[in-house]
């Protein structure tokens, strides 16, 4: 392991040769970080307590991120939304030595906790970080509201959105407009259509809508960023992901959904008259008509997104035990390049520890 001064000097150096790409360097860290939560997640599988699952990935994270050498801070975290364990807005991470490389990060450390703890497919461990950039105050938009109204959709929907006029795919559009204008895009029947939507009470109209039209439904309990990021994966089946969901999902979403060629656009949507009226009392009273595409949400290049499936999500396997190992499946994307990297990691049980912060140990699997 290198000495903190060197690695302090290394980083340093990298900054004042005018590196552009310093989030090359440190990448693979951040993976490594999502594999601890979503290993550490794992054991809580099926047991129905969420919460102990959530502090278990939270304490594995930051076990890794204390033997990185960064200045990260948390500008969004899940901790504080769902009054759970978790890591909260203002939290610093890493060693933060003098020289190292700053990082704004947003974070889920189990979205779909409730699958998790049900034994369910859809959850997975998140991540994603952007370092300084000219120009860019603040990456990973901080949305005040609890939820936000979502439309998430793929490349090819995105084009010809683009080809057609972009004003013709609205988030605000009557569902069976929106609907065809897929069906077009993607050359289906509409009968062929696939939709992602949360499995929630508020979402009995917009479900009757889709059935209605003829589209096949794929509903889902919990996983709000692996549904809005499915219709920009080739192989999640999912062609559209409509509804209302957490407005940090809707951010995390929107980093990978960037560096996949998607789109995402979303409205903040007050849960009750009390937070419309608080949104109202904090000057948000414009912002609540705005619609965000992801890069309002997600602003600039400098922007890595890593995420590890504990159990299957739409495109991505999740844990499976083969004898001594375990295997983690992964993925990591880079906006300014688009570059999109999977891994399937083989994990030797009999050697593999974890780093957690509770104890500043390690733990055996």
């Amino acid at each position: 392991m290198s000495h903190p001064e060197n690695a302090a000097k290394e980083t340093a150096f990298f900054r004042d040769n005018h590196y552009r790409d310093i989030e090359r360097i440190i990448e693979l860290d951040f993976v490594r970080a999502t594999e601890a939560a979503a290993l550490n997640a794992l054991p809580w599988l099926g047991r129905g307590q969420k919460e102990k699952a959530d502090g278990a990935a939270s304490d594995a994270i930051r076990g890794m991120f204390d033997l990185m050498n960064i200045c990260g801070e948390v500008v969004i975290g899940e901790g504080i939304k769902d009054e759970a364990p978790g890591l909260f807005k203002g939290e610093q991470l890493g060693k933060w030595l003098p020289g190292s490389p700053k990082f704004d990060i947003a974070l889920d450390p189990v979205d779909g906790t409730t699958n998790l703890s049900k034994g369910m497919p859809g959850s997975l461990a998140v991540i994603a970080a952007a370092s300084p950039e000219e120009g860019v105050d603040q990456a990973l938009m901080d949305i005040p509201s609890f939820y936000m109204r979502k439309l998430a959709y793929g490349p090819q929907v995105r084009g010809y959105a683009e080809r057609v006029g972009i004003d013709c795919l609205s988030l605000l559009s009557p569902v069976d407009e929106t609907l065809t204008i897929v069906a077009r895009a993607l050359r289906k029947r509409l009968q062929d259509v696939v939709v992602c939507v949360l499995d929630r009470p508020r979402h009995e109209t917009l479900i009757e809508e889709i059935r209605e039209v003829g589209c096949a439904l794929r509903m889902i309990s919990d996983g709000d960023i692996g549904g809005a990021i499915g219709p920009s994966l080739p192989e999640s089946g999912i062609d559209l992901y409509m509804g209302i969901g957490g407005a940090p999902e809707a951010v995390l979403a929107a980093a990978a959904i960037r560096s996949l060629g998607g789109e995402i656009q979303c409205q903040m949507w007050p849960r009750d008259a009390a937070e419309y009226e608080s949104l109202i009392a904090q000057g948000e009273k414009d912002r609540l008509k705005t619609i965000y595409f992801a890069k309002d949400l997600a602003k600039g290049e400098n922007i890595i997104f890593c995420a590890t499936a504990i159990s299957d999500v739409p495109g991505l396997k999740g844990i499976t035990r083969r004898g001594g190992y375990t295997e983690t499946h992964s993925i990591l994307m880079r906006t300014r390049t688009q570059t999109i990297r999977e891994f399937t990691t083989r994990h030797n049980l009999s050697v593999k520890t974890i780093r957690l912060r509770s104890d500043n140990k390690e733990h055996r699997l």
